[in-house]
């Protein structure tokens, strides 16, 4: 019998591959991307380990080449998410009893396998599928989704060590057991690492899972579900089911044993997930836990002592990089008069030079944003604009879909700080600039904090030292990863734990232990070593 106590090695991320000219991960990238447009395949469902096919289609198509079809996939219907619940329901029992090591062992070799043979597979898939550039990719697919699978297991450990005191005559121990039920993991379609983290960091504690994947990413998280099988993992621990999500909801949300949800999304779709559990609660088993990570209207907010070049370094790569279509995107900025001038020359000029076009062009800063609905409801934005008197737009306001779904890199300067693009998130590739008289400082940290309700990324611009601290200290509330002097993207797993306040979601920090108690049903365990022969007390013993 097994009775050692396993450690695990903290994790280091996993290197950034540059993909310079002449290197051979660039020539392995590029080889695979002409392979996996070779073909249309047809992508099934996954239930218990087993391929389904339903008959019902979507496609999966290249949105900087939109009528290139990479795949069609089936799509659950009811009796689909009714066999995926029991397959979850049939594995459970053997997958919670697994030995902690051997669960963490799938996901460890996952990341491997992802590090090495599968890299450029997943990248590419990401690519295609998403639209995004080699480097955007490779932080995304490669990077993060294997830092995600190394670091939740070696925070599992971490976890595990954390016991209760004892005291002489008893042994008090805390056993780290699943939730009674399965999780319901609901991914996005803007990062191949979320889509690969909410399902497995349940199922590392022992859950069992049905994964539904945004029906513009099912190609890439396909290509992940079928590295999972790969690296071991068991049958029905893990149930990929694609579909549309309000029919595959109404069933989900109010199945009994229904233990948690695993989202990340739009707020709307949040609200209204939170809200049918609460209209279900006394049919559950268990309150459910809801994890849920949703929108942002990500602020830069800058000092007359900041660094120029390193602001407009940080605006163009916070909101242009993949197209604006990051839930921690620079989308509003507030630049002070006094510095205006010199930020707006450097910024368009900067801004002016970015090339957008097919994401397999390695030298396009920029490709397609996901779909004809993002475009469409980008440029209603640019419409709204240019009818208005309050604002302007100094660069881009245009969108172009004859090949694929592009919208210029946009720039909106406002005299109005609650203007309608600075208060509602876009999710492209929209940055609206408010410039403030310097002596309004302290009412525009005020607007900055109470403009968007949303509390995920921000970030702050200054040499001052007083004043970084205490715009650290005024905007406490304004975003729960608050940078200063750098762009308010890019969180990196076991630096900077990520997860958003206010409407931006329940900020359970992907990336870090808090995210793994919520997947985690403690027990708590007494042994009387010396148990008392009477009820009685020694205070009983005189009147």
């Amino acid at each position: 019998m097994f009775n050692a106590i396993s450690a695990i090695k903290e994790p280091k991320n996993e290197p950034l591959l540059s993909y310079a000219p002449g290197s051979p991960e660039k020539a392995a990238l590029k080889k695979k991307l002409r392979e996996l447009q070779q073909g249309e395949i047809e992508i099934p469902l996954i239930i218990g380990g087993k391929e389904v096919k339903t008959g019902m289609m979507g496609e999966c198509i290249i949105p900087h080449k939109k009528n290139h079809v990479l795949a069609r996939y089936h799509m659950a219907g009811e009796k689909e998410i009714r066999m995926a619940i029991e397959a979850a329901k049939n594995a459970q029992d053997e997958w919670e009893k697994m030995p902690w090591e051997h669960r963490a062992s799938v996901f460890l070799k996952a990341a491997e396998l992802l590090s090495g043979p599968w890299r450029s597979t997943l990248n590419g898939a990401t690519m295609l599928g998403q639209s995004k550039t080699a480097h955007q990719a490779e932080i995304d697919s490669a990077c993060e989704l294997a830092d995600f699978l190394r670091f939740n297991a070696y925070y599992l450990a971490q976890i595990i060590e954390e016991q209760p005191n004892s005291s002489q005559d008893s042994w008090n121990r805390l056993q780290y057991r699943p939730l009674e039920g399965f999780v319901f993991a609901i991914t996005p379609f803007n990062f191949t690492a979320i889509g690969g983290n909410l399902p497995t960091a349940p199922a590392l504690i022992g859950n069992t899972v049905l994964w539904k994947p945004a029906s513009t990413a099912v190609y890439s998280n396909y290509f992940v579900m079928k590295l999972l099988q790969e690296a071991g993992l068991p049958d029905g621990v893990i149930n990929f089911v694609p579909g549309s999500g309000s029919k595959l909801g109404n069933i989900v949300l109010t199945d009994e044993n229904l233990a948690g949800i695993h989202f990340t999304g739009s707020t709307q779709v949040f609200g209204d997930i939170w809200r049918t559990v609460a209209e279900n609660l006394r049919q559950y088993k268990a309150y459910p836990r809801i994890v849920g990570e949703t929108g942002g209207k990500n602020f830069v907010f800058a000092h007359h002592s900041a660094d120029v070049d390193a602001l407009v370094t940080a605006l163009i790569r916070g909101a242009y990089e993949y197209q604006g279509q990051k839930c921690s995107a620079a989308s509003r900025a507030y630049v002070p008069q006094s510095i205006w001038p010199k930020v707006k020359e450097r910024l368009l000029d900067e801004v002016s030079s970015i090339k957008v076009g097919d994401a397999e062009n390695f030298t396009n800063f920029m490709s397609a944003v996901i779909d004809e609905k993002s475009l469409r409801n980008i440029d209603t934005y640019f419409t709204y604009t240019k009818a208005s008197a309050e604002a302007e737009i100094l660069h881009g306001g245009e969108v172009d879909d004859e090949e694929g779904f592009f919208v210029k890199p946009t720039v909106i300067v406002t005299t109005d700080p609650r203007f309608k693009t600075m208060e509602e998130e876009i999710f492209g590739p929209v940055l609206t600039i408010f410039v403030y008289p310097d002596n309004q400082f302290e009412k525009t940290i005020e607007l900055c904090n109470e403009t968007s309700p949303y509390g995920l990324t921000g970030a702050i611009f200054a040499r001052d030292r007083k004043v970084i601290s205490d715009l650290e200290k005024q905007l406490n509330h304004a975003a729960s990863n608050f940078y200063i002097n750098d762009k308010p993207t890019g969180a990196v797993v076991g630096q900077q734990p990520f997860g958003g306040s206010r409407a931006s979601g329940t900020n359970d920090k992907a990336g870090s232990k808090l995210n793994l108690y919520r997947w985690i049903n403690p027990r708590t365990i007494k042994e009387n070593l010396n148990p008392p022969q009477t009820y009685g007390y020694s205070f009983m013993k005189e009147e």
